[in-house]
């Protein structure tokens, strides 16, 4: 990047810390970077764009920190909660990946990011777990009849159910979330190399012949 764009990026994370997505606005950020407001839109369509850009970055950041905090070679299912709990404590910990529990903003920045920059531009899981994921399959210790791709999908949903905590109740929703994560893995453990893919899926299968 160049000098201005480094200077508006950085002076944006710096006003979307401490102010919020809602509460900063393209003046702000263009003043503090020293630079002209048209200067922004050489660079960025718009502030949800730059704001994304920003999230996405702190989001990696996190990723590859919670990667490195946990041995991968332990049993799934504490490898799997160990991930999430960190996840979740470092987006709390971070003023922006907290918008992430704004769902009313999120949704708006998303969508616009989406679409002025394709519909597979936002992917908030870890792209280097999917082949942890690959590695249990083969190893027999996750069923192998269901994608890696839909099972890093299916972690995505049961992330995505933390930013619904208020329907769901909240002195029901540590509980539930627990539940739903052990339910989830006991549901993708496999049977061993011998047999990795017997299933119900298989089951059910089987008694259509």
């Amino acid at each position: 990047m160049n000098d201005k764009r480094i200077r508006i990026y950085n002076s944006a994370r710096e006003l979307f810390s401490a102010k919020g997505f809602k509460d900063t606005n393209v003046a702000e950020i263009t003043k503090l970077a020293g630079v002209a407001t048209g200067t922004f839109y050489n660079y960025y369509l718009s502030k949800d764009q730059l704001f994304m850009e920003i999230y996405l970055a702190e989001n990696a950041q996190l990723k590859k920190h919670v990667l490195a905090s946990i041995d991968l070679d332990e049993r799934p299912g504490k490898v799997i909660r160990e991930m999430m709990l960190l996840n979740t404590q470092g987006m709390l910990a971070n003023p922006i990946l907290r918008e992430w529990y704004n769902r009313d903003v999120f949704n708006q920045i998303e969508r616009v990011y989406r679409e002025q920059n394709g519909v597979e531009a936002t992917y908030f899981l870890y792209d280097s777990f999917i082949e942890v994921v690959r590695k249990w399959q083969e190893a027999g210790k996750f069923r192998g009849d269901i994608d890696a791709e839909m099972i890093m999908a299916i972690f995505g949903a049961i992330i995505n159910i933390d930013t619904h905590k208020e329907e769901i109740g909240l002195q029901y929703f540590p509980q539930i979330l627990e539940y739903v994560t052990e339910f989830v893995i006991n549901g993708l453990k496999g049977s061993g190399p011998s047999n990795p893919e017997s299933t119900l899926l298989n089951d059910e299968q089987e008694a259509k012949k």
